[in-house]
């Protein structure tokens, strides 16, 4: 049964300094990676990791470099697809020695595994924080799924399709995502859509199709559903999520913080 980890938005700045002047997101994605390799006995063995989007908050190649360093020292097969914060010409620099990296045009990929497939698609667009998907993009799933033969299948973007009720992050989301629902429902077999973007975990209906998004990985996207709400971060403990294949496509969120546990719940039944 294959397992996939997804990771969202680890937003690496420059060594030695803190996003938004608050948070130190290249120690919490060693606390991820070290969190990882800490369980893999217990959730392993996973088959790869997948980042949705915003690797970097300015998409510059230092950023990318000490991603990769962090990343890396799992022994963990992982792809990545670009989000708002990302800029894709560096991103295709510095990943130009990874196979599933395109060398120009949109960075959208596939990979088979026995009883899945991943579908990752760029929904970025250069210079704007909103996403969107070019037809190139939505030809490339076509195909993509017309592959799949009916086995279950994530499809990855960074921006979600649904409205989530935090204003500001909804009016970034997936604009013009007609033509991609009605793709993802003519599909026959078992599909989730997984995203990225507004930092917590959140899982709606984008048509008949199950969403859910990522929580984020160092930081979270402020839970505050007023009407001209700010745009806040809170420092809530960052988490992932591993999807597998049980039956069909099953879902956990897991703590990147370490909490003391486990504790038999009757340890004189033992």
């Amino acid at each position: 049964m294959t397992k996939i980890i997804q990771i969202s938005d680890p937003h690496i700045v420059a060594q030695d300094e803190l996003a938004y002047g608050h948070v130190d997101t290249a120690k919490a994605l060693k606390k991820c990676v070290e969190k990882i390799g800490r369980i893999l006995p217990e959730i392993g063995p996973i088959d790869m990791i997948i980042f949705t989007g915003d690797l970097t908050d300015f998409g510059k190649e230092e950023e990318y470099l000490i991603f990769r360093k962090i990343v890396e020292e799992l022994d963990i097969p992982y792809q990545a697809i670009p989000g708002n914060h990302d800029n894709k010409l560096v991103m295709q620099k510095v990943f130009s020695d990874q196979d599933w990296m395109p060398k120009k045009g949109p960075i959208n990929w596939e990979i088979d595994f026995n009883d899945l497939k991943i579908i990752a698609l760029d929904t970025s667009i250069t210079g704007m924080a909103h996403g969107y998907l070019e037809n190139i993009s939505l030809d490339f799933l076509k195909s993509s799924l017309s592959s799949a033969k009916e086995k279950p299948v994530l499809v990855a973007t960074h921006h979600p399709p649904i409205l989530t009720g935090i204003e500001k992050m909804d009016i970034q989301n997936l604009r013009e995502s007609a033509e991609f629902n009605k793709i993802l429902s003519g599909y026959n077999g078992k599909l989730k859509l997984i995203c990225g973007h507004i930092h917590r975990n959140i899982v709606g209906q984008f048509g008949d199709i199950v969403c859910q998004i990522a929580p984020g990985v160092s930081h979270a996207v402020t839970m505050d559903l007023r009407k001209g709400a700010p745009n806040c971060l809170t420092k809530e403990p960052g988490s992932f999520l591993l999807h597998e294949i049980q039956g069909g496509i099953l879902s956990h969120q897991i703590l990147v913080d370490h909490y003391d546990g486990p504790f038999l719940f009757y340890p004189e039944s033992t």
